[in-house]
Order: C-alpha cells, then sequence, then structure tokens
C-alpha cells in the first residue's frame, strides 16, 4: 500500500466563524473536523479541496493559501494531508451535510471547544487564522 493525498479546507465565513463537520465514518468517525478527503486520480489539489466541501456541506468555496501538511497513519490509514484557507462564495446557502459527514455546523472559537475535535485541529486552526488576517 502508498500513502494516500487528501485536502483539508479551513473555511471561514465573514463573521470569523469556522466550517467544521461531524466525521461519520472513520477514521475519527464522530469527531468534528474540517471538510476534506482524498484526492482522486488526475484531479488538481485545489478542484479536490472545493469537491469535498461541496459534497460534504452543500457549499461552493474559493481556495486560498496552503495552511500546512500533516502525516497521519495508523495501522490501517496513511495520509498525506494537505491543509488550506477556504472561503464561500455567497453567503446565503444553507448548510446541508453529506457524504461522509454527519452534521456540518460554522461555529465561534468558544463553541468549537465543547465539541469531540480531530487530534491536532486547534493548531492548525490558529496557523489558518493567521493568515486570513495579513
Amino acid at each position: 500500500m502508498r500513502p494516500q493525498l487528501a485536502v483539508g479546507v479551513f473555511v471561514f465565513d465573514a463573521a470569523g466563524r469556522v466550517l467544521l463537520i461531524q466525521r461519520g465514518r472513520p477514521p475519527a468517525k464522530g469527531l468534528w473536523s474540517v471538510p476534506g478527503g482524498k484526492v482522486e486520480w488526475g484531479e488538481a489539489v485545489a478542484d479536490a479541496c472545493r469537491r469535498e466541501v461541496r459534497e460534504e456541506t452543500g457549499i461552493d468555496v474559493s481556495i486560498g493559501p496552503l495552511v500546512t501538511w500533516i502525516e497521519r497513519m495508523d495501522p490501517s490509514h496513511h495520509y498525506v494531508i494537505l491543509d488550506f484557507v477556504g472561503a464561500p462564495l455567497r453567503d446565503d446557502v444553507p448548510l446541508q451535510a453529506g457524504d461522509d459527514a454527519a452534521a456540518a455546523r460554522w461555529l465561534t472559537d468558544d463553541e468549537l471547544l465543547d465539541l469531540p475535535l480531530t487530534a491536532g485541529l486547534l493548531p492548525v486552526l490558529a496557523q489558518a487564522r493567521s493568515l486570513i488576517r495579513r
């Protein structure tokens, strides 16, 4: 087996809230994270970002800069994840969880502290926020 390339997108609305999804399947089922998933063969990374956000939340986004990359390994998975910043193209589209997302929500920093989050999410969120404040 080979490592799989995946993407994650830190989408921020005009109020500064971040878009998180509750994962509906392993790995990390039940935990909250940014929308994302595997890059398909022949798919550009930015296109994979847009597709994953649309599939998991029902909204269209623009893709901004790379925040960081993360490597996740366990006995059955090996992912190299590229995390990007994104922004919704419209602010009047309701969220609709889909694909492997059990739920999707816009959250303030205070609200997300009460949720079970994927490991390492908060430090990368801080990095993403620093990019949008420039």
